[in-house]
């Protein structure tokens, strides 16, 4: 049996969505082996919560991923990512797994998502998601087609880096440090409006290096959609349907919206959240709770006046 795993990047501030991810997680599948990055010094709090109720593990070589997300992060000399830390999920490729799955702290999901990794059988790489439909915004410049970088072919496999999977040591380090200079020599050929995202260089890094990949939205049937932003999915009981394909989710991603009262689907990730009773004691943020007091406050005014 090939030896799978999901990795995931979580720190203290993030709690809440680990959580939720995780009792979604196990809701599906109670076996498979998962393991924590830390995205920075602070994580200890959440690394002893979900190794005691998910049985999740910390990433040993934690020398690693400070290299790692220290030298990524100096090859662009501050010039466009403020912080090293969203490079550290880098070290997923050099992790115990042989085949694994990436997954943001901000989905959740309604399948035993593992068995994705089943594409593996007949491709290296594989994503599952819609991105590549808004065009090279947020990705690429016009650069890379006025250049010839990359064909349309390619860019058609433009993908979203909050859920990924792939097989150990495709990548190597110094594969990773020889890119990453790449694209620091080659500013001009992305978008980096949203700054705090890596994504411009994952994919540039997965359009070169990484020949065979799929994704999972191009199977026989198409699959459905994921992106919390889309307002037609339809809740039945806890997971969501997508009406275009006739298909439920298999996952939901809440990426560049802020996970509180009145976000798109809320009442999914609230579900999700207190899934585990034994944790319904640990706060949402603060911003969160303010939010729910105010509606809370404002539900009693409406009763009593």
């Amino acid at each position: 049996m090939v030896n799978r795993g999901i990795y995931i990047i979580a720190n203290n501030k993030v709690t809440d969505q680990a959580i939720a991810l995780l009792n979604s997680i196990r809701l599906y599948d109670t076996d498979t082996p998962i393991i924590m990055i830390p995205y920075d010094e602070n994580y200890h709090q959440i690394a002893e919560i979900l190794n005691k109720y998910y049985g999740v593990l910390l990433y040993e070589d934690l020398t690693l991923i400070e290299r790692l997300s220290k030298k990524l992060h100096e090859i662009f000399g501050g010039k466009i990512f403020a912080r090293p830390h969203q490079f550290r999920k880098q070290a997923c490729w050099f992790g115990p797994f042989e085949e694994f799955l990436y997954l943001d702290t901000d989905i959740v999901v309604f399948e035993k998502i593992i068995d994705n990794l089943n594409y593996l059988a007949f491709t290296d790489f594989i994503c599952c998601d819609y991105q590549h439909m808004g065009g090279i915004t947020n990705i690429f410049t016009e650069k890379v087609i006025g250049e010839k970088i990359f064909t349309q072919t390619e860019l058609k496999d433009i993908f979203n880096c909050g859920f990924w999977g792939a097989k150990k040591n495709l990548i190597s380090e110094q594969d990773l440090y020889e890119i990453f200079s790449e694209c620091a020599s080659h500013l001009e050929y992305f978008d980096f409006s949203q700054k705090t995202s890596d994504q411009p260089i994952i994919n540039y890094m997965l359009l070169k290096r990484i020949p065979h990949r799929f994704n999972i939205v191009r199977r026989p049937g198409k699959a459905p959609g994921n992106w919390a932003g889309t307002s037609y999915f339809q809740r039945q009981g806890n997971i969501l349907f997508d009406p275009n394909v006739n298909q439920p989710l298999q996952y939901l991603h809440w990426a560049g919206i802020r996970i509180e009262p009145g976000c798109p689907y809320w009442e999914i990730w609230e579900y999700y959240r207190y899934l585990n009773p034994a944790l319904n004691q640990v706060n949402l943020s603060i911003s969160s709770n303010k939010n729910r007091w105010q509606q809370n406050f404002n539900n009693l005014r409406k009763r009593l006046f």
